[in-house]
């Protein structure tokens, strides 16, 4: 399969890779399988794909959640040997780079400046979020996808 092919099936193929990337064989190893599977189980357990009703949580805490992604990624990498090139890498960069640190950055600049002390902030905020979250769904199906487990993304009910 090719990587197109693959973030087509996710919806995913609005990402900015280099046409020779996406052209080349997807070929993931057992490794790519477990830096799944980890990145997997930390998505579908944080905020990064979870609902965030206006009555609960806090919009700092939800956004150091999605910032605590980056840490992840790069434990899990050093981890699994990504440095040789993993199939892993190529796409949990790209989301790292062109979806997550977007919204982390912007944000956190915001909340320095006291944004979630303005309820339409915090309106904006978990606005903003959901379309993260919308893409981080996503995201989260493809990983279970390529660790090879079912995807429970969808498991709870609104």
């Amino acid at each position: 399969m090719k990587l197109r092919e693959l973030l087509d099936r996710w919806s995913l193929a609005g990402l900015k890779i280099k046409a020779g990337f996406l052209e080349a064989e997807f070929e993931p190893k057992d490794r790519d399988r477990d830096a799944a599977w980890a990145m997997y189980v930390e998505l579908l357990t944080r905020v990064t794909t979870q609902a965030l009703p206006a009555d609960h949580g806090d919009e700092a805490t939800a956004l150091e959640s999605i910032y605590k992604l980056f840490g992840l990624t790069r434990e899990i990498l050093r981890e699994t040997g990504g440095r040789h090139g993993g199939e892993f890498a190529k796409i949990a960069i790209v989301i790292l780079n062109q979806k997550v640190r977007p919204f982390t950055a912007y944000w956190h600049k915001a909340s320095r400046a006291n944004a979630f002390d303005d309820p339409a902030q915090c309106q904006r905020f978990r606005t903003e979020l959901a379309t993260l979250q919308q893409v981080l769904i996503q995201y989260a199906g493809l990983l279970a996808d390529l660790a090879g487990v079912e995807d429970l993304t969808q498991l709870e009910q609104p």
